[in-house]
């Protein structure tokens, strides 16, 4: 079943871990699908640091073997520096591979989870959400996940490895000249702490921020012929242009924040402090020239570390809240409940309501107390005002919504103790706001129904009166489809998602005002092939056409949400007030 609940706002990062406690643990999950991975990334990067730091060492100690004639271990030192330079060029490379097939791979799986997430999920859920905003999630979100781990978290292991590894080298060196590193360390930690703390907020409110514009921009689009329509170019223009602006703003912020970067000033003291400790201690004769010209370049190692955390800490912190982001858009809402152990038979195409209720996110009833029964094989046409719920009635049947009360039953069975994938295939609706997709009109038709033949496609295009018009078009059936169908008359499209529900064979099927947009000759021509199709299924017309109600077994007259009256359409104009005045206003 489906309990859906409001999407939360997005949250300041600092607080994630409060809000998200599950964002980390999800992330590692991803994570440990491929094990090998990471384990190579930290012994690549180890290798690669320790490649790095021999080198310095062994520049260090080239000055005190320069300083003695004859140099007679000049080959054995070549050959060091040789191994040195070769062990950090090859584990450069692996690292990088390893971490960049990491983020890919994670990228790839949580995508893949978020848009299984957002099919499973129910009506309600998406009725209530910015298509912009769930498209930002699903793209940048996504994204950031990848980037927090290649450069992210590899730059991340990578800094601390060249902190470690050089320090452990300075302390073979001699232990005295831990001392300036460990202040820098320190310093360096309290100036990165106060630095992500100011940064957090500004960029968890940019991605909000992105995200408004994202949905903006998406409304003016999809509604571009409104726009047009009412001149609203500068109007919408203005609004992107204000968001624009804002996201600018915060963008500007973030740049003052990473502009006051205390941790290079730490770092450039600290060199200066260490330059000076390792003078003291040569002059006291307790390290050699050649050791300090290691110590200095080993030191030098800090200042990646220094620099790269400006951005790649950010990244990662980034990475998290995008993490938050796709796991509060999965977790918003209870997926819609499949029941893959549920019913799975053929439908017979009875359908019951029990005192059957609907409301949206708990709020005022849509559908109140419905109580009805239709037999399998009977055409029931629904009537009633506008925003009397006779969409939302036929909805409940396949479960787009789930009734807040009561029940719904199919063939004895109530909806939700069927399997959803069975019960979603033996019904099919023809909407009256009707979508089709960017891709051929072969493959809007036989849209539900994999495998369909050439031949299938063609007999459902012919009773549907769409088989004349699609073989007029240059290409045919291959020709393409524009977005939502507008490249076709609204009479095409009707008839197209005709023959796709046509095609698809359902055991109930649902009209909803499916020929508004056709002429009266295509009108006559579609109810005949409707009725034709209606032989042996359930059918629910919803419809203000008085020759379709007129053949309907039975009408249901809905009245703000209730059931006011059933029975033929003779009956009702006999002890019907409010379904003569229906149609007394036609």
């Amino acid at each position: 079943m489906t309990h859906d609940a409001p999407c939360c706002g997005i949250p300041h990062r600092r607080r994630l871990a409060l809000r998200h406690p599950e964002s980390r643990p999800w992330i590692v999950s991803h994570l440990s699908r491929y094990p090998w991975l990471p384990i190579l990334a930290a012994l690549f990067s180890i290798g690669n640091n320790v490649g790095f730091s021999g080198i310095q060492l062994l520049v260090g100690r080239g000055f005190d073997v320069l300083s003695r004639p004859g140099w007679a271990d000049r080959e054995l030192f070549l050959v060091a520096m040789a191994i040195a330079a070769a062990l950090q060029g090859l584990a450069g490379i692996g690292r990088n591979l390893s971490f960049e097939l990491v983020a890919q791979r994670i990228e790839r799986d949580a995508r893949a989870e978020l848009y299984e997430a957002l099919l499973g999920k129910s009506q309600t859920f998406h009725s209530a959400q910015k298509v912009g905003d769930i498209m930002a999630r699903a793209t940048n979100d996504v994204r950031l996940l990848n980037l927090m781990f290649s450069p992210g978290l590899s730059l991340i292991m990578d800094s601390a490895l060249t902190t470690i590894v050089p320090l452990v080298m300075v302390a073979l060196i001699d232990l005295r000249l831990l001392l300036v590193p460990v202040l820098f360390l320190v310093g360096l930690g309290l100036t990165v702490s106060k630095y992500n703390a100011d940064l957090n907020p500004l960029t968890d409110e940019q991605r909000g921020r992105f995200g408004g514009m994202n949905a903006g921009l998406a409304d003016a689009l999809e509604g571009i012929e409104t726009v047009k329509a009412n001149l609203g170019e500068g109007r919408e223009t203005a609004r992107f242009a204000a968001n624009a602006g804002k996201l600018r703003e915060l963008y500007v912020k973030v740049a003052r924040v990473e502009g006051r970067y205390w941790p290079l000033l730490v770092f450039a003291v600290c060199w200066g402090l260490g330059f000076l400790h390792a003078l003291l201690l040569w002059r006291a004769g307790g390290i050699s020239i050649g050791q300090v010209v290691g110590y200095m370049l080993l030191y030098n190692a800090f200042r990646f570390t220094t620099f790269i955390s400006l951005w790649s800490f950010n990244m990662f912190q980034m990475g998290l809240s995008g993490a938050g982001h796709v796991l509060e858009t999965i977790n918003a809402a209870s997926l819609l409940d499949q029941n893959p152990g549920g019913k799975s038979a053929r439908i017979e195409g009875r359908v019951e309501f029990r005192n059957a209720s609907f409301a949206f996110g708990g709020g005022a009833p849509v559908l109140r107390g419905l109580s009805f029964v239709v037999e399998p094989g009977q055409t029931v046409a629904i009537v009633g005002r506008t925003g009397s719920g006779k969409t939302s009635l036929c909805r409940l049947v396949n479960r787009v919504f789930d009734v807040s009360a009561g029940g719904v039953l199919v063939d004895g069975t109530d909806v939700r103790d069927w399997d959803l994938e069975s019960l979603r295939s033996q019904v099919a609706f023809v909407e009256q706001d009707v979508f089709l997709y960017s891709r051929s009109i072969r493959d809007n038709i036989a849209f539900g129904r994999d495998g369909a033949t050439e031949a299938e496609i063609e007999k459902a295009a012919r009773e549907a009166q769409a088989h004349e018009f699609i073989s007029g078009f240059e290409k045919g059936y291959d020709t393409g489809v524009g977005e939502r169908g507008v490249t076709l008359s609204g009479g095409q499209k009707q008839r197209i998602a005709i023959a796709r529900a046509f095609l698809a064979d359902p055991r109930i099927l649902v009209m909803d005002d499916s020929t508004s947009s056709v002429d009266s000759r295509t009108e006559d021509e579609i109810s005949k092939a409707m009725r034709k199709a209606g032989e042996g299924r359930t059918t629910f017309l919803i419809t203000h056409r008085l020759s379709h109600i007129r053949w309907a077994d039975r009408i249901l007259l809905l009245e703000g949400g209730a059931l006011a009256e059933q029975g033929t359409h003779e009956e009702l104009l006999a002890r019907s007030d409010d379904y003569r005045r229906l149609f007394a206003r036609r």
